[in-house]
């Protein structure tokens, strides 16, 4: 009998599983550090975790409440400055991963977490903002991005462009000579999204068990293009199960 999970656990274990051991990772706070902090207990021990607060190969035993828990700078191998972080690791193109979160997500990997609505000085919402999330986006090596899909999070266009992913196709990031390949992969409570080899457009090329692709279309904003090849997601094991309920135990 498989073991019982919600959408959120196969989430986060997805996301988990993209990341491989040896990888640098550049860590932003929630779904992303519970992601990379899962992998680094399951399959990728030798993973470094990077927070933007200057912590280098954390190991946090809980997770992080923001990227000034103490929790992070105990458990790392050096704590060095964020003009440090970002001059010498981030800029130069030496850190593999950058994991990012978002608020609204585009069909070509833009991601907005500034504000919703079209008057940035009378938005209907404003968001917590940028932080080191547009360097990240630009200068990682490939940037992955995790977050729950509904029609408000996936839109057929930003309300403001935050952190740059593909801009409006494949070439545009050349244009603006950014160093790294950009989002590869979105993880979502209901499947993997990829960028087309041509196109550069989010492409869904996964669902989890138990999603029917009816769903996901109705749950995304723009005319959703799917995979030929669509496949299943393996559903998570009672191991990761059990390290992701643990760890989020011991943060409760």
């Amino acid at each position: 009998m498989s073991a019982q999970y919600s959408s959120d656990e196969m989430m986060s274990v997805a996301a988990a599983r993209a990341l491989g051991d040896g990888m640098s990772c550049f860590v932003g706070i929630g779904l992303p550090s519970k992601a990379a902090n899962l992998a680094r207990r399951a399959h990728a021990p030798n993973l470094t975790l990077i927070y933007e607060s200057g912590c280098l190969g954390a190991k946090p035993s809980r997770l992080p409440l923001s990227i000034g828990d103490g929790e992070l700078a105990d458990t790392a191998d050096a704590v060095i400055s964020v003009p440090e972080v970002f001059n010498y690791w981030l800029q130069p193109g030496r850190i593999d991963v950058g994991f990012l979160g978002a608020a609204q997500l585009d069909k070509f990997g833009n991601i907005n977490t500034t504000v919703i609505g079209s008057d940035y000085h009378d938005p209907k919402v404003r968001l917590p903002g940028a932080g080191g999330a547009p360097e990240i986006a630009a200068s990682c090596g490939e940037v992955f991005v995790v977050l729950r899909q509904n029609p408000r999070a996936f839109v057929e266009k930003v309300d403001f462009v935050t952190s740059f992913g593909h801009g409006t196709g494949k070439g545009d990031r050349a244009k603006l000579g950014l160093p790294g390949r950009g989002p590869t992969l979105v993880v979502t409570d209901l499947g993997l999204l990829r960028p087309d080899p041509e196109t550069a457009e989010l492409t869904l090329t996964e669902l989890h068990p138990g999603v029917g692709l009816d769903r996901a279309i109705a749950a995304t904003g723009w005319k959703l293009k799917v995979s030929d090849d669509l496949k299943t997601t393996p559903a998570p094991t009672e191991q990761e199960l059990t390290l992701l309920r643990d760890l989020e135990k011991a943060s409760a």
